[in-house]
């Protein structure tokens, strides 16, 4: 590189990656990360940032994100694509079905004649993110016909998508009249048919197909059998917050997760499958008997699970946990069973203000609330303040892996030589008491209100350049550049099935099951359990 001017060198700082910390300067070229090297020997550069002593982090690939579920996609991108860059995002997975991805006239509320081909909505998905968008993205599309599983291979080499999810919750819709929902609004969320183990298989054998970087999402949560435990918590007059968790106990997440990881095997080719929201004792334990049996199993979950609990968060599905959930929780995201966390960034439709979507009623309370800007506070807080998780796992969970299990490995997740020179910079002393004038999202409100974090970004860098910062006479982190965002095609590697995230390991979580009797199991209220004392015998009574 000698004689060469750089665009940008990052300097006077650590830079962190899964392995290690490195006190080196970044150069940059081109919007490519190009040399790592003590900043006297690297060429002159046109700009330089300092870093304060601070960590500098690869840019946060967030691997779940739903701009666009209530409103209009580009709407909401305008706002939550600025916003995920002032929490240090530089890529973001959009999911979203079909009716969610720009297409017009937007339907709020769809109907079963509005879900069609993904090859009618990928123009305009593709148009919004590259012309208002604030960050880098990728889609994950979600599937809910037989016609789109069969246009798997379509899809991957002509829209260089590659990551399918399916929605779980939705087989409760299938075969509903176009008035009728279920108790959860997916046909306002942009769900419209829903889909049976058919679909799922169908998608499951296309995928095994491609081989890397194809991917099956499911969101685990039983919802079938949720609706009794609903009809039983309204019955005994629960309305408080805590009532949506109980409305969903642990066993249904990891009954999912059983049934779905099983499916999978039996699929010709084995496709690997990315779980969603993992966030119970029971789920990590058929994560990890799922890997034992040869399952490719991959868990994510989210920093709203890895610190609200019910009574200080909101509606969200899969419920937020109790402390006890929280630490196991905690513990599996350090010892390997869950890989990736992602922010399941999601707002609600307009009005979207505190006021508007609180009631202290549950059943009544909206859904949706911005959670793209807890990432890296309750990461930082959390977790690497509390000795939970390093640094350096930190970087594993919110840019490695993510980028790996996306099939970007290579262009984004890393500050090696090559990679995009995305970058955030975080103070993880900065202690932020959180106010309105940390918030950027466009709802206003926030549940970090009120709340003390340690550890917060303070710079964020998008192929080298600055796209928002926490300046010395502002409030907090702030947009600082127009919308440049790219669209991240993947195309399928057929020559290879295997995955650059190593294959996850089978962790002995047998010390952790649960103990008690027959009618004692984890994640139950009085209200969700039919029988909730034992007679001496051992046998169950009515509770009432």
């Amino acid at each position: 590189m000698a004689g060469e001017i750089l665009d940008l060198v990052v300097a006077n700082g650590t830079v962190v990656f899964g392995d290690g910390r490195r006190n080196v300067a970044v150069g940059v070229k081109g919007g490519k990360v190009v040399a790592l090297a003590p900043e006297e020997l690297l060429p002159p550069a046109k700009e330089r940032i300092d870093a304060h002593g601070n960590f500098i982090l690869p840019g946060v690939v967030d691997s779940e994100a739903h701009p666009g579920c209530y409103v209009p996609f580009e709407y909401d991108m305008r706002t939550e694509s600025r916003t995920a860059a002032c929490a240090g995002v530089t890529t973001w997975g959009i999911q979203a079905p079909v009716t969610r991805m720009g297409t017009e006239p937007f339907q709020e509320v769809v109907k079963r004649a509005d879900v069609v081909s993904f090859h009618h909505a990928f123009p305009s998905a593709r148009k919004v993110i590259e012309s208002v968008s604030h960050v880098d993205a990728y889609l994950t599309y979600m599937l809910e016909t037989d016609e789109q599983a069969h246009e798997i291979q379509e899809y991957a080499e002509g829209h260089g998508v590659t990551s399918f999810k399916l929605y779980l919750q939705t087989r409760g819709l299938k075969g509903m009249r176009d008035d009728d929902d279920s108790n959860w609004p997916s046909r306002r969320a942009g769900l419209g048919t829903g889909i049976d183990d058919g679909t799922v298989y169908q998608v499951m054998e296309q995928v095994a197909h491609l081989g890397y970087p194809g991917m099956v999402h499911i969101h685990p949560e039983n919802w079938e059998i949720g609706r009794v435990f609903e009809d039983r918590l309204r019955a005994a007059g629960r309305t408080d917050f805590g009532a949506w968790t109980d409305r969903s106990p642990d066993f249904l997440e990891a009954q999912h997760i059983r049934a779905y990881a099983y499916l999978a095997q039996q699929t010709p080719g084995n496709p690997p499958l990315y779980l969603q929201h993992c966030t119970t004792r029971l789920s990590f334990e058929e994560v990890a008997k799922a890997r034992a049996e040869g399952a490719r199993v991959f868990a994510q979950t989210g920093p709203a699970w890895l610190w609200a609990q019910p009574e200080d968060g909101w509606r969200i599905n899969v419920p937020l946990r109790r402390r006890e959930n929280i630490d196991a929780l905690w513990q599996a995201l350090a010892d390997g069973t869950v890989d990736v966390v992602g922010s399941d960034h999601v707002v609600g439709w307009e009005p979207a203000s505190f006021e508007e979507m609180y009631n202290p009623n549950i059943w009544d309370c909206r859904t949706g609330f911005s959670r793209v800007e807890l990432f890296l506070p309750v990461l930082l807080s959390e977790g690497v303040r509390k000795g939970r998780i390093s640094m350096e796992r930190l970087v594993q969970v919110s840019c490695e892996n993510p980028a790996k299990t996306s099939g970007l490995w290579g262009r984004k997740g890393s500050l090696l030589p090559g990679f995009d020179a995305d970058m955030v910079i975080v103070d993880a002393g900065r202690e932020v008491t959180v106010g309105k004038e940390h918030i950027n999202t466009r709802a206003g409100w926030s549940i970090m209100e009120g709340h003390t974090f340690h550890g917060w970004p303070v710079k964020t860098i998008m192929r080298g350049k600055v796209t928002a910062e926490w300046a010395d006479d502002s409030p907090g982190m702030r947009p600082v550049a127009e919308a440049r965002g790219e669209y991240l095609a993947r195309y399928p590697q057929s020559a290879s099935r295997t995955y650059p995230i190593a294959e996850p390991t089978a962790v002995d979580l047998s010390h952790r099951r649960w103990s008690g009797s027959d009618f004692s199991r984890p994640g139950f209220s009085a209200e969700t359990q039919l029988y909730t004392s034992v007679r001496a015998d051992g046998r169950g009574e009515a509770g009432r």
